[in-house]
């Protein structure tokens, strides 16, 4: 093998560890614009569907903040 070889598998390497890095970002922020931002009617309505046993204690404090007691400034 010569000096040349070793310098191309080193940045085929590298090249497919980049590749990979950036497809596993994509994908990550593609995946987080699926669900509804916290506190939003649709989070709301998302939550009164999902089962009480599988709320966070966040969830759940949330969910009392902002859709059962919504302050309504108006």
């Amino acid at each position: 093998m010569t000096s040349n070889d070793r310098y191309r598998d080193i940045g085929e390497s590298t090249l497919r560890t980049t590749h990979l890095a950036v497809c596993m970002v994509l994908s990550a922020c593609l995946l987080s614009g699926c669900e509804p931002e916290v506190g939003s009617d649709e989070w709301c309505e998302d939550m009164v569907d999902k089962p009480k046993g599988d709320w966070t204690a966040n969830e759940a404090k949330a969910f009392a903040e902002n859709c059962i007691f919504k302050s309504y400034d108006n």
